[in-house]
């Protein structure tokens, strides 16, 4: 009988996202503080030998991607791009945990894809260089090859450059989602004639010892894509302000391109009573309270990132 294997899917946090430009073929150019949480979706699997790759979902969020056909899900997607650039005849069976909400600004899909590419590293035990994993994370999608590196990172380009950054804490963080899509290429367009923002604004030699001081030097920041996202879908102006609210609140902002939204608190106890204060006024809202995660997978732990000095 053939080992499971396992590897955690952590939910993406963008502490702040800065669209600094955009490129002759469409695509914008980011920069943006990247992290990482204890929650997110689990990707196990079986090592099969005859070179087929299945997908199984599973969990509270199953749902959202029943309509979805196997063949498109980036798991699979970014196992048989593994399969081909290692010119290997395996295969597995996989399992999607989907805890996490789709579409939601959180890195849902590029985690799992990241995830599935760790996890066959090792089952296929594979021999394969940082650049060439790199370049399949990102051929599935800008958040990939971040995903992939999973740790405290400085994000710019489309995705491709990652500078890590000193360990954060293992701050407690709320994430909240109103239950709402929100199409990311729509609010790219309603927000073309905001302009761009600088880069290098954040201090990539910076660390931080506790919330209080990551949530101040954050107020110099923003995510660019929140008015845009607001207008189309003011339900997140709504979560905002649910999380300030509430008392140990350092900082509310939304993640990526929405809705989904985090807020840093002081105190793990804090963070609780907020998720349920809040959970107990909003029904229909994805609430989970948790923490930062600061180790990362020793699979593959530095793919794709330069030090800086």
């Amino acid at each position: 009988m053939s080992a499971t294997y396992s590897q955690q899917a952590p939910a993406k946090i963008n502490l702040f996202l800065h669209v600094t430009g955009k490129r002759d073929d469409g695509y914008h150019l980011l920069e943006s503080l990247v992290c990482f949480t204890a929650a997110g979706d689990v990707v196990s699997g079986e090592l099969r030998n005859d070179g087929k790759i299945t997908l199984a979902v599973t969990g509270p969020m199953a749902d959202a991607l029943s309509n979805d056909h196997t063949n498109d899900n980036l798991v699979v997607r970014a196992a048989r791009l593994l399969q081909e650039e290692a010119n290997t005849e395996l295969g597995a069976d996989l399992i999607l945990d989907k805890r996490l909400p789709v579409a939601s600004g959180i890195g849902g899909g590029s985690a799992d894809a990241a995830a599935a590419i760790r996890l066959l590293y090792e089952m296929w035990n594979l021999d394969l260089d940082g650049d060439r994993l790199s370049a399949i994370a990102l051929s599935l999608g800008a958040d990939v090859p971040v995903c992939l590196h999973g740790k405290a990172t400085l994000m710019s380009g489309i995705g491709e450059k990652l500078t890590e950054l000193p360990d954060l804490p293992p701050l407690p963080i709320v994430l909240i989602n109103p239950g709402k899509p929100v199409s990311t290429p729509a609010i790219f367009k309603a927000r073309e004639e905001d302009g761009f923002s600088d880069e290098g604004l954040w201090n990539i030699r910076m660390r931080y010892e506790s919330g209080a001081a990551l949530a101040a030097d954050l107020q110099e920041c923003g995510n660019d894509l929140t008015l845009a996202a607001t207008s189309i879908l003011p339900d997140i102006c709504d979560v905002l302000n649910a999380m300030a609210r509430e008392e140990g609140c350092l900082l509310a902002r939304m993640s990526g391109s929405g809705a989904t939204c985090f807020a840093i608190y002081d105190t793990a106890t804090q963070a609780e009573k907020a998720a349920n204060a809040i959970a107990s006024q909003h029904e229909n809202w994805w609430i989970v309270p948790t923490e930062i995660r600061c180790e990362q997978s020793q699979i593959l732990s530095n793919i794709g990132a330069s030090f800086p000095d």
